[in-house]
């Protein structure tokens, strides 16, 4: 049997949006009458196809039924414990507390710079803090639990005192559960729950939300010549079948996050069809998480040995992820990148 995907495509914004939506032009997306989308692409292995809304009722009826269940999971309001998502994704701001992380390594983990960066994310406009002790970039080697603990622990018991919302990257389910203890609301394992076999057992355990997380391989190996038959469809099934997998072991809730894991396994033409095509992820049901900050795809296509910041590619990626819908964006510049969504923002709306 053919296997279809469901993309939601050519979006709109602003009081266009909600004409189209008040006339039943166009369909909003996660509930928001001011971002809707009144064309879908209908993908399979073999072939896709563009239609406007309103010739799904000409299909036959078992992919109709397919279809209608998909735009369900695109237009329904996403609820998150903690989260509120509106017309403005939720910036994730990065603390990496390594000494060799790709772009900040060794720039915060000292005496009590982490605390301080902290402050900083959250005044400039981040509303999940992502503190990390282990660098997962291309060819880094793991840490033991100790080492990762020693990095972050510090400063993750005084930045609770002043942050609402803390995800934890670690791959670990010691560390998670440490975190857990100390306040964090969410984790974000770029492993897909895959590297630690007790991952799924604490977060049940401790009813937490998390990320799901795509990386094919591991930090250390994941570039060496990565393949996939089609990597949004990989992709997107390997969400469904760690979806199904969570539910398996009695996980219930709705608090799931999920990251197509730009630069984690993918080189330069997976990265870029990836984002192009991100907007099939909504079919799933969850918010969709997008981390591109300061990736090496934005050097391969500036197409200069440019500065580790990238900031520039990289507030065009994520002002393109807006555009898609994308709810969260996972950034180290956040300023900046604040800055950029409320210029966008007065324009589009």
């Amino acid at each position: 049997m053919i296997k279809y995907y469901t993309r939601a495509c050519n979006f709109y914004f602003g009081s266009s949006s909600k004409e189209k939506v008040k006339k039943n032009h166009s369909i909003p997306l996660h509930g928001n009458n001011l971002v809707s989308f009144d064309e879908i692409e209908i993908l399979s292995r073999k072939n896709t196809k563009r239609i406007n809304i309103k010739e799904i009722k000409n299909l036959k009826n078992t992919l109709k039924k397919k279809i209608l269940f998909d735009i369900h999971n695109i237009s329904k309001i996403k609820k998150f414990s903690g989260l509120k998502f509106s017309n403005k994704p939720i910036l994730m701001g990065v603390l990496n507390l390594t000494p060799n992380s790709f772009s900040d390594g060794g720039k915060f983990n000292k005496k009590n710079l982490g605390a301080e960066q902290a402050k900083k994310l959250i005044r400039d406009g981040c509303g999940i803090l992502d503190i990390g002790g282990e660098a997962t970039n291309p060819g880094s080697k793991e840490v033991s639990i100790e080492k990762e603990w020693n990095r972050i622990s510090g400063t993750l018991k005084k930045v609770k005192r002043f942050v609402n919302f803390i995800s934890l990257d670690t791959r670990k389910s010691l560390i998670m559960k440490k975190g857990i203890v100390n306040k964090v609301s969410l984790i974000n394992d770029v492993s897909g729950l895959s590297h630690d076999p007790k991952t799924i057992d604490v977060l049940k355990d401790t009813n937490t939300p998390f990320v799901i997380h795509h990386m094919q391989g591991n930090p250390s190996t994941m570039q060496n010549n990565p393949k996939y038959k089609n990597v949004v469809l990989d992709i997107y099934d390997f969400f469904e079948k760690k979806i199904k997998l969570v539910r398996s072991k009695g996980i219930k809730h709705k608090n799931i996050i999920l990251d197509p894991g730009i630069g984690f396994g993918k080189n330069l033409k997976h990265n870029i069809t990836l984002l192009k095509n991100i907007s099939i992820f909504h079919s799933l049901g969850f918010p969709v998480m997008l981390g591109a900050s300061r990736k090496r795809f934005i050097k391969n296509l500036s197409g200069i040995n440019d500065s580790k910041e990238r900031l520039g590619g990289t507030i065009s990626t994520n002002l393109f992820a807006i555009m898609q819908g994308i709810q969260i964006l996972r950034v180290h510049d956040v300023n900046e990148v604040n800055q950029s969504i409320k210029v966008f923002n007065s324009l589009k709306f």
